[in-house]
């Protein structure tokens, strides 16, 4: 009786989560004059994450649209962009040495059932093309019904924009974090932008809520985590961590 009490004991703490991680399928974002921005995701707000998920044991799928392999933004890659030339350095060796970054599945293959939570992580390619996937609406409205664990952060809360219908979200009245518009001005992109992160997240209905500038902060309601900036990814997964 006891040893099947510990084999019962052993299977729950050896008991490992499967997390989709939905990532942006594009190298580039589109100016309000028609110019592409050089972009992809964050490397920090991939990293981060995953390095933390990963060593906790957990699984980890990546899918984007088309099953595009995910564009890393060089300039998250810079030492003055990532903190360090060490940290960039890290960085760059967690991307490389994660093998499900090189066979991401379909986005419009992922099913919710499949998973114990959903991150997305952000970088300007969200603003592109999760913004107005169709496949993204669908998982994160799935997601949010579910009850399952929801983490979003910088840009890619952009990906909540495509879940409106009839011009309704069911996002709206949540409480949620994302890029600020101080942020993008910040960065010199405010201007040059077609539409601004914090606008349209508003227009959606949701309860926007913002920190200091470039400094983490995260905010939970319900099972949607979000985060303000790249800064906040580690927070994010630290939360995640805690629930899964």
């Amino acid at each position: 009786m006891l040893r099947q009490i510990g084999q019962v004991w052993m299977r729950r703490r050896l008991a490992v989560a499967s997390l989709l991680f939905v990532m942006t399928g594009t190298a580039y974002w589109t100016l309000k004059d028609g110019t592409r921005h050089a972009t992809g995701y964050w490397a920090e707000e991939f990293a981060a994450p995953y390095k933390a998920l990963a060593e906790a044991g957990h699984q980890i799928v990546v899918a984007s649209p088309n099953g595009v392999v995910p564009t890393v933004d060089m300039m998250s890659l810079r030492p003055e962009m990532a903190g360090s030339a060490q940290i960039a350095l890290d960085l760059e060796a967690i991307i490389r040495s994660a093998e499900v970054m090189r066979r991401p599945i379909r986005l419009a293959d992922a099913r919710l059932e499949d998973y114990d939570a959903v991150y997305l992580p952000g970088g300007h390619g969200p603003m592109e093309d999760l913004s107005v996937d169709a496949d993204a609406g669908r998982l994160l409205t799935a997601a949010l019904a579910s009850g399952k664990p929801l983490a979003i952060v910088c840009h890619a809360p952009a990906a909540m924009l495509a879940t409106r219908i009839h011009g309704v979200s069911p996002f709206a009245g949540y409480r949620v974090t994302a890029f600020t518009n101080e942020e993008e001005n910040a960065v010199g992109l405010g201007p040059k932008a077609r539409w601004l992160l914090e606008d349209e997240l508003i227009d959606l209905g949701v309860n926007f809520t913002k920190g200091e500038m470039w400094k983490p902060y995260t905010v939970v309601d319900r099972s949607l985590f979000t985060g303000q900036n790249p800064a906040s990814a580690a927070v994010l997964a630290e939360r995640l961590l805690k629930v899964l």
